[in-house]
């Protein structure tokens, strides 16, 4: 072994698994249980803004909920979803022990148990048989620079996450033909998913890649907009004309379809636009936390 290999060696900082394991534990009972400040904010703004009376009173009772989770430690849904992950690890990071995969499904079976959060995950989509803890999570990863270790999470309730949807247009389809996709795909499927909805737009990359940026882009805090300033205004245009659909909470009606869109994009072929729509319902579950 050389001398480059020895520094590099040593320059690793280990994480142990029983840290990661703990902090997913946490996250699991936490974001099931607590509506997180960025959700309850948009839905109390929300409230205040809202003219149909069936719209207020569902957006009161939506808090008065959240309350009450939080108070007893209940879950906010009764469907605690599917752990998804999205992690950053440093290229100087080492877990050690089983490592990073273990640990973090490791976390979701304690979480779910410890929490009494229902198990949602079954072992073969077909032969449908419950894995009785939530694991299998989905874990995404990113390797970036450095010796930090941010984990999000998000626990994904599927009655919105099957009104998603996914197009492949043609360039020629332009900013009009997303917008269209976007607006059928709520007008077709919004009231299914408990609106108010955070609306997650992937544009770009291929087929996969669309789909994996509209979900990681539902982590991001309600009211925090992408950095471009012409995917910004994209973003309010698009939130102005789903609240202007009038599906309102729970689908009865009203001016609050959606509390947010957020929309990440990535480079693609020059044959090809594709588009992903992944919603989320009212609790808009996320969380993260760096080690």
């Amino acid at each position: 072994m050389n001398n480059s290999s020895l520094c590099n060696e040593e320059n690793m900082r280990e994480i142990k698994p029983q840290i990661i394991i703990n902090a997913v534990r946490d996250m699991c009972i936490q974001s099931n249980c607590i509506l997180s400040r960025d959700v309850l904010k948009s839905i109390k703004d929300a409230l205040y803004a809202e003219q149909s009376p069936i719209g207020k009173d569902i957006l009161e009772k939506m808090l008065a909920n959240a309350d009450i989770a939080k108070e007893k430690v209940v879950p906010i849904c009764q469907d605690t979803g599917m752990a998804v992950f999205f992690v950053e690890i440093g290229q100087d990071v080492y877990v050690s022990g089983k490592g990073i995969e273990y640990a973090i499904n490791e976390g979701v079976r304690l979480g779910y148990e410890d929490g009494y959060l229902r198990k949602s995950v079954v072992a073969d989509p077909i032969a449908r048989v419950n894995t009785n803890d939530n694991t299998p999570a989905i874990i995404h990863y990113k390797m970036v620079k450095g010796d930090i270790l941010k984990i999000k999470f998000a626990p994904k309730g599927f009655g919105s996450e099957n009104m998603g949807a996914l197009k492949m247009l043609k360039p020629s389809d332009g900013i009009d033909g997303v917008k269209k996709f976007v607006i059928d795909t709520i007008r077709e499927r919004g009231a299914n998913a408990c609106p108010p909805l955070v609306v997650g737009i992937g544009i770009g990359g291929t087929m996969e890649k669309a789909c994996l940026i509209a979900k990681e882009s539902l982590l991001r805090d309600i009211g925090v907009h992408n950095k471009e300033e012409h995917i910004k205004k994209l973003e309010k245009e698009l939130l102005q004309d789903i609240n202007n659909l009038g599906i309102g909470p729970q689908g009865l009606g009203g001016s609050t379809t959606a509390l947010a869109v957020n929309i990440e994009t990535y480079p693609t072929h020059i044959a090809g636009l594709p588009v992903a729509v992944n919603l989320n319902c009212h609790v808009a579950r996320h969380s993260e936390i760096s080690l």
